[in-house]
């Protein structure tokens, strides 16, 4: 392993926004280790990313999974002595239900996928950040932690409301080791998450630009941009922060 190689995992990165996050990194010179739970998009996305002199490695494992979590976090550490950079890009919506018929089932699903997820994989990397140079967790929350989520979306909010709680807490946890712990709060991004109502509803889909200041939808590189700058070295100085993703969306107009 050469002395200059910096390694980061990103969950949930066989798609969508966690794909490009993967993507920018790998320009910017780590070498990339994705997780899904699709190992033939996985082996796509190693091509893909080969293809660009990227370096990368895909490790297929549920977030959800404390054991599938922590087992791969640390072999993965353990091969290359090290984790600089920690994107726990995976998580959603989970499906909507309302309270009043909401499953126990249902709910702690939601928040596995969301909250769990986040405590797992940090905690196992831990040990391994505490070696990484300029070493950085970054979570992803959303609107939706502030607002409650819109109708059926309520647990979904709460998850993220506890991941904005959780990156603050880390990052007072980990400040002494120089590890920082900041979020992401992307608005509305054009991928496959929306290709549905895209196809089916178009005229809806197009409308959600009048509802962003900016006046359009945001792109996946718009979110990786961000993620590459909290990771490096000109964001040093950042924790416990969580930046907006939207356009000005949050705001309304």
């Amino acid at each position: 392993m050469k002395s200059q190689e910096r390694i980061a995992v990103i969950t949930g990165a066989t798609g969508g926004i966690g794909f490009e996050v993967a993507k920018r990194l790998g320009q910017d010179g780590y070498t990339v280790i994705l997780n899904g739970i699709d190992d033939g998009a996985g082996a796509k996305r190693l091509e893909e990313l080969s293809a660009e002199g990227i370096t990368a490695e895909y490790y297929g494992f549920d977030v959800t999974d404390e054991e599938a979590v922590t087992s791969n976090i640390n072999k993965i550490g353990e091969k290359y002595g090290k984790i600089d950079v920690l994107v726990n890009n995976a998580g959603g919506l989970g499906g909507r239900s309302r309270f009043e018929e909401m499953t126990t089932e249902f709910y702690r699903s939601v928040m596995a996928l969301n909250l769990d997820s986040t405590f797992f994989a940090s905690r196992a990397a831990i040990p391994f950040l505490k070696k990484g140079e300029n070493a950085s967790i970054i979570n992803y929350t959303s609107n939706a932690a502030w607002n409650a989520g819109g109708p059926g979306a309520g647990i979904y909010g709460t998850s993220k409301a506890g991941v904005n709680a959780i990156t603050r807490a880390l990052a007072k946890d980990l400040a002494e080791y120089g590890i920082r712990v900041n979020a992401v709060s992307p608005g509305t991004i054009d991928t496959p998450f929306h290709a549905q109502i895209k196809a089916t509803k178009p005229e809806v889909f197009a409308s959600w630009a009048n509802s962003i200041m900016l006046g359009r939808l945001g792109k996946p590189e718009d979110v990786a941009g961000v993620v590459a700058f909290l990771a490096s070295k000109d964001a040093a100085f950042i924790t416990a922060e969580t930046i907006q993703i939207g356009g000005g969306q949050a705001l309304g107009i």
